[in-house]
């Protein structure tokens, strides 16, 4: 039986899912990936019981032609059994990304319904800075727009990503937050506060870059513990995440068949307690 959590106690969810930043192309904006190979890639997911795609609408190639929202869509819809999850705030424009403002979450909300064919998003993550999370700034005024979109029927849950502990304190005043999309992998584990709220809380906890995004090399600790299992550093790594707590979720992401198998094949692999010491505090 997979493990599962269960998103806002109405939508269960098998911890280990997929992120589709990388179906469309290989880094930010670059040359397009073969979309027939994309597809392939979701469908295979789905076969081996991935039920929880994280997603948005900016994931895109460098020349627009190729968007995950589209492989989504054309390999998978109608969904059946499937939770899909967005996130917004980022605002797509020639130079790239940008912050956008409380005016610019409506239209995204409705592009990413119109790009995946729905009536109605599961989940939508109000997305803040860019990489490095901006402290004291307030995600209040976004939020509520979001929460109205949620009265509304548009959205069915919310999350926050790219934040502190005061702004999830902040977001879950205005409406109720199921989920938190942070920078976290066994190199970058600064948010162990914001990990220990959302635990409580029985909050998800889903860190983008589980694998580190290609930021730096791993850290050694990582190889060695791979080595006693016969494993690789990136099973370890997404192992580690589900060790953490019962509330984090893992949502890898790959534009190859055999990566996808190599990371869901992680939650055959149980560390042991001398792991989870090795890997620590980074």
């Amino acid at each position: 039986m997979p493990d599962t959590f269960r998103l806002g106690q109405d939508l269960v969810v098998r911890r280990l899912g997929f992120g589709a930043m990388r179906l469309p192309t290989a880094g930010w904006f670059g040359p397009a990936r073969d979309p027939e190979t994309g597809r392939a890639v979701l469908r295979r997911a789905i076969a081996r019981g991935v039920n929880h795609i994280d997603t948005a609408a900016f994931y895109q190639s460098g020349d627009g032609s190729v968007r995950a929202n589209d492989l989504i869509r054309e390999a998978l819809a109608p969904y059946p059994g499937l939770v899909i999850a967005t996130k917004v705030g980022p605002t797509l424009g020639p130079d790239g990304l940008a912050p956008g403002g409380p005016e610019d979450l409506r239209p995204a909300v409705e592009e990413n319904l119109a790009m995946l064919g729905l009536d109605r998003l599961d989940l939508v993550y109000l997305r803040i800075g860019h990489m490095g999370v901006p402290h004291g700034e307030s995600l209040g005024k976004r939020f509520e727009v979001l929460a109205r979109l949620r009265d509304e029927g548009l959205i069915r849950h919310l999350g926050v990503s790219n934040i502190d502990t005061g702004q999830l304190a902040e977001a879950r005043s205005i409406a109720p937050v199921v989920a938190v999309q942070n920078h976290f992998h066994p190199g970058h584990q600064d948010d162990r506060a914001l990990l220990d709220t959302c635990a409580a809380a029985g909050i998800a906890f889903v860190p983008y870059f589980p694998l580190g995004g290609g930021r730096g090399d791993p850290p050694a600790r990582l190889a060695e513990v791979a080595a006693r299992h016969e494993a690789s550093p990136a099973q370890v790594a997404l192992a580690w995440l589900l060790a953490l707590a019962p509330v984090t979720l893992a949502i890898p992401g790959t534009g190859s068949l055999a990566h996808l198998d190599e990371n869901l094949d992680a939650d055959a692999l149980t560390l042991t307690a001398q792991d989870l010491a090795d890997l620590g505090d980074g």
